[in-house]
């Protein structure tokens, strides 16, 4: 059996937070596949490494001095490096980065600094080879992943599997003939070699495509809550967690705000049915919360709540349009969703009721089209009534326990009614999974207590 255990910046923020991880990996022979995120803050204080690259960065763009923040960098490394005693030459390294940056090296090569030297610290602190994520994860030019070839390296990098007589390039490796790897997140290569960084919070999806190439039975996201909370603890005091989720309430879930994990983490350990065990470096012997494309088997014996989870996003605007015998019109509401496609918006969701349509949108996305595409959908037409509405909140109650007791959308509703919370829209597709209300901005951390304070 072997495990991908993903660590996040708070696992790495000094020297204490390292020795928690090592303790973890060192607990269980199976977690042969490390990936690690940049140094994270130490204290409220404190920056991300991340942070503070990017902002090296942009002094060199427009000409200031950088030296003060890349020492800052270079202190948390070498703090870390001797406190825990290591021999690591990173002096080099820093000089090197230094080099490059001066000579114009592009954003991604710098921000993912931070990440290359938290691997190459951690590698040589738990005595395992260093794996460089710009030989083992790949990008197609398009952006997309080449999970073919990151599997093929990632098997001939670390000697196992089809293609282990092909190892990855020598100066890859910090040790020889180890049984544990660890691989910076965040960043791979383009076709032509160069460094591409993902979104932030892309260690997430390292991780991930790690446990795709590699076949791993589970992929652990060690991170610093004990799993993925029943709603957003910003809102609701002290939410619990949640034991178990699927991989499409996750996917609900994390599209409607939840930040735990990187929503594009979730695809390349569904192909493969891999579970996700989100975990606690602070507290590993917490159960965490297990992610699973089917939780049927577990749900038999123990079954679900009728909430999974809760969670929403500010800032949306409606669009309604109404027109006589529109809803017998074919192509209609394809005519109507042409129009924002046209504007390159993007339809966070639809109501349609007899000749009414209503299409909401993020409101940042319209902001500098709003009139032109009103302006469209009266030439072209012709509505009784258009309107536009901002200040809309759309909220997800998520459960696949939904399905097995009826009326469950209806109990919702009367929540928010008995709480004086008016419902602007509302969405229920027939798999039963969620349902999605849009409420006023100002009702939306109210709405979201009242649905965990009465069925949490």
């Amino acid at each position: 059996m072997s495990k991908v255990a993903k660590f996040g910046g708070s696992s790495l923020a000094n020297s204490i937070q390292f020795r928690k991880v090592k303790s973890i990996v060192d607990a269980d022979p199976a977690r042969r596949y490390v990936v690690v995120s940049a140094c994270g803050k130490e204290s409220p204080e404190d920056h991300k490494v991340t942070d503070l690259l990017y902002l090296c960065e942009a002094h060199i763009r427009y000409g200031v001095p950088y030296d003060d923040i890349f020492t800052l960098i270079e202190s948390k490394y070498l703090q870390i490096r001797d406190d825990l005693g290591l021999s690591l030459d990173l002096e080099p390294e820093f000089d090197g980065i230094r080099e490059a940056m001066d000579r114009g090296a592009d954003t991604d090569y710098v921000v993912s600094r931070g990440e290359y030297l938290a691997a190459k610290l951690m590698a040589e602190y738990l005595g395992a080879a260093f794996l460089d994520a710009k030989d083992v994860i790949f990008f197609n030019y398009d952006g997309s992943f080449d999970l073919e070839k990151t599997g093929a390296a990632l098997r001939a990098g670390t000697g196992h599997g089809a293609g282990a007589g092909n190892k990855a390039p020598a100066d890859t490796w910090t040790g020889a003939g180890a049984d544990r790897f660890v691989i910076p997140g965040f960043y791979g290569s383009m076709p032509d070699g160069t460094i591409r960084v993902m979104p932030r919070g892309g260690s997430d999806i390292t991780g991930a495509l790690v446990a795709n190439g590699t076949d791993a039975e589970v992929y652990e996201n060690w991170t610093d809550v004990s799993g993925f909370l029943v709603a957003d603890p910003r809102i609701v005091k002290d939410p619990i967690s949640i034991p178990r989720i699927n991989y499409s309430e996750l996917r609900l879930m994390s599209y409607m705000g939840a930040d735990v994990l990187h929503d594009d983490a979730i695809f390349p350990v569904k192909e493969k049915n891999i579970p996700i065990n989100i975990k606690n470096t602070n507290d590993p012997d917490a159960p965490g919360t297990l992610i699973l494309d089917d939780c049927s088997e577990q749900d038999r014996d123990d079954p679900p709540h009728l909430v999974t989870g809760i969670s929403g996003r500010r800032h949306f605007t409606a669009f309604t349009l109404t027109k006589s015998h529109s809803s017998a019109e074919v192509g209609f509401l394809r005519r109507l969703l042409a129009v924002f496609e046209d504007y390159r918006v993007s339809v966070e969701g639809v109501s349609v009721t007899v000749d009414t349509f209503t299409v909401i949108v993020r409101s940042d996305a319209v902001a500098n089209c709003q009139y032109e595409i009103m302006g469209r959908f009266s030439e072209e037409f012709r509505p009784e009534e258009l309107k536009v509405e901002d200040h809309l909140s759309l909220i997800a109650v998520v459960g696949r326990g939904m399905k097995a007791v009826p009326g469950s959308s209806g109990q919702f509703l009367s929540e928010f009614g008995r709480n004086h919370i008016n419902i602007r829209v509302i969405s229920q597709c027939a798999d039963e999974l969620s349902v999605v209300v849009g409420v006023d901005d100002r009702d939306f951390e109210r709405a979201i207590n009242c649905i965990y304070g009465k069925f949490i």
